[in-house]
């Protein structure tokens, strides 16, 4: 089972994956927590090449294809083992990321866009995308509050991020049974609960008569397992 979340920078979907991740851990599967750009050794090299302040000259389309590098190798080397071995992958973005990012965000052509993540993916698709949703206001203010320094893909200005959110509502509308979509504005708990309710339904579809292969959660119990987390906002994870 491959699960994936997206989101705006600042939107908390980092803490979301996280708790799930510990969720189905409790359930003894065999789940794999993965982040893009990243997850492998030369995965890692590019994400700092991608990120670093310094390279504010990369172009747009030198962007997307680094971006797409990284993910074809994390594909090759991690998640489709994994998902041959019957094991939870869980990733902390995805190729669709690529689109709402450099499609929409940098308004690159959304033919070539989509024919590079074939390609970087080899086909590999999420059963389940969860996307927490946050106005481009309530980001501007995570940001000021967390005072942070900002890396060369967070640095890009309000109407980027206008498109890029645009981008990802057309992506639900387009597959709407692959895609969750939740508020991030509601509290930890709550964005929690809904999110483990619809990976429990997933869950049941991947079920046979004898049960969820080895490495996989029972589609009973995550609900019941899951514990309280205090707080009353998403946090400013990313």
């Amino acid at each position: 089972m491959f699960i994936t979340f997206e989101g705006l920078d600042f939107s908390g979907k980092s803490t979301q994956a996280t708790l799930l991740v510990e969720k189905l851990k409790q359930q003894h599967c065999t789940v794999h927590f993965i982040r893009e750009p990243g997850g492998t050794a030369i995965s890692e090299k590019i994400r700092a090449i991608l990120l670093d302040k310094k390279h504010l000259e990369m172009s747009d389309t030198a962007e997307i294809l680094l971006f797409s590098a990284s993910r074809s190798q994390l594909v090759s080397q991690v998640i489709k083992p994994a998902l041959l071995r019957g094991e939870v992958v869980v990733c902390d973005r995805y190729c669709d990321s690529t689109t709402a990012y450099q499609g929409y965000g940098r308004e690159l052509d959304l033919d070539a866009v989509r024919a590079i993540n074939k390609l970087a993916t080899g086909g590999t698709m999420p059963d389940l995308t969860v996307l927490v949703d946050i106005p481009i206001d309530e980001i501007e203010r995570r940001k000021t509050r967390a005072g942070l320094t900002f890396d060369r893909m967070e640095s890009s200005g309000r109407a980027f991020y206008e498109r890029v959110r645009d981008g990802y509502h057309q992506l639900v509308l387009a597959e709407p049974e692959r895609w969750v979509r939740v508020s991030g504005l509601l509290s930890i708990d709550e964005i929690q609960k809904e999110i483990c309710s619809k990976v429990e339904n997933k869950i049941k579809r991947f079920a046979t008569p004898e049960g969820p292969s080895e490495g996989m959660p029972s589609a009973e119990g995550l609900l019941r397992r899951m514990p309280s987390v205090k707080g009353t906002k998403s946090s400013r994870v990313h």
